[in-house]
């Protein structure tokens, strides 16, 4: 496993990271989580020199982050941990609203320490913005926090150039999170212009995204919360299917899986760039880390961008009601 430079504070991560969210919610039921195939995965992702874990306190309602208490037992140090924040939820799971203010966020980051079993956060960052609440009052809780110990340094998620300018300004930013894939290619026009600028590295999650790339849309009609995504909509169905399709083809033509080529392609978008890769099951992960193995050369990055241009993937990546601030 590669490392690379998080932002300018020379912290050394692998270039790829665990995202955790599947192992406690929104890809199922608390019925079918499976903790030890979760802890199993987390611990292979060690084995294997993954130290970069993405959590939320909110995934799972806390479940997330006591899973990750028990993965790092006795090796703290094995484990650079990104905690999200910010977002409410009922007593039976519904998304309620988000909450940034300062006595918030310090309320979060204890009651996330105390599940963490540890006493600091590696990498703090709300998980979406709050319209009410001032990017810099945001930015000085979290700096207030890194002069106390409580965390190590400051990140951002689903935010716009310009909030990423605002907030750089009252507190260095080391990363950005937010989506970046062959089918979600909006932050190249001014986002990433806007973290290389600054020297701040972006973590891309939803690299496959959430299964369309790699053909795993959802059965209709379940649960699953994909089926109120745009992209596996009905609708949509058809027309991502047969992108999807050709992104397979040409997969199967260099000896890989759709996956791995995805995973790939977001790999080699950049030494500042570190992958998101997201799944609760160890024969996932082995598969996914192959695509270290995989060097994309100009006539492979210009098929797949041509393939993959903007519009070419049916549907928005949230429904109307959630705000899309990155467009």
């Amino acid at each position: 496993m590669k490392t690379r430079t998080m932002g300018k504070n020379g912290s050394q991560v692998s270039q790829i990271g665990l995202g955790c969210m599947g192992m406690s919610d929104l890809y199922g039921s608390k019925e079918t989580r499976d903790d030890k195939e979760s802890l199993a995965t987390i611990n292979l992702a060690v084995e294997e020199g993954i130290n970069f874990f993405d959590t939320a306190d909110y995934y799972g309602m806390g479940h997330n982050e006591l899973l990750l208490r028990e993965a790092m037992k006795g090796r703290r140090d094995k484990f650079f941990v990104s905690v999200k924040f910010g977002a409410l939820r009922g007593s039976n799971g519904e998304f309620t609203g988000i909450d940034m203010r300062p006595v918030a966020i310090k309320n979060f980051v204890s009651y996330s320490l105390q599940r963490l079993g540890t006493d600091y956060i590696d990498l703090y960052q709300p998980g979406r913005l709050d319209p009410q609440v001032p990017i810099e009052d945001v930015v000085g809780a979290i700096a207030d926090l890194i002069r106390e110990g409580k965390v190590h340094y400051l990140g951002l998620s689903e935010a716009t150039a310009d909030q990423i300018r605002r907030a750089h300004k009252i507190y260095p930013i080391s990363a950005v999170q937010i989506e970046y894939s062959l089918a979600s290619r909006v932050v190249e026009s001014k986002i990433l212009p806007t973290t290389r600028e600054l020297g701040i590295s972006l973590v891309a999650y939803g690299a496959l995204p959430r299964g369309l790339l790699s053909g795993q849309a959802p059965p209709l009609q379940t649960s699953d919360f994909r089926n109120n995504l745009p992209r596996f909509s009905s609708e949509n169905r058809e027309q991502n299917t047969e992108i999807v399709g050709r992104l397979k083809k040409f997969a199967e033509s260099k000896g890989v899986t759709a996956a791995q080529l995805a995973l790939a392609w977001v790999l080699q978008k950049g030494e500042d760039v570190i992958t998101l890769v997201g799944t609760s099951k160890r024969s996932r992960l082995v598969e996914n880390l192959k695509c270290q193995d995989i060097q994309l050369d100009a006539q492979d990055l210009a098929y797949l961008d041509g393939t993959f241009h903007e519009g070419a993937i049916a549907g928005d990546r949230y429904p109307e009601f959630i705000t899309d601030i990155v467009r």
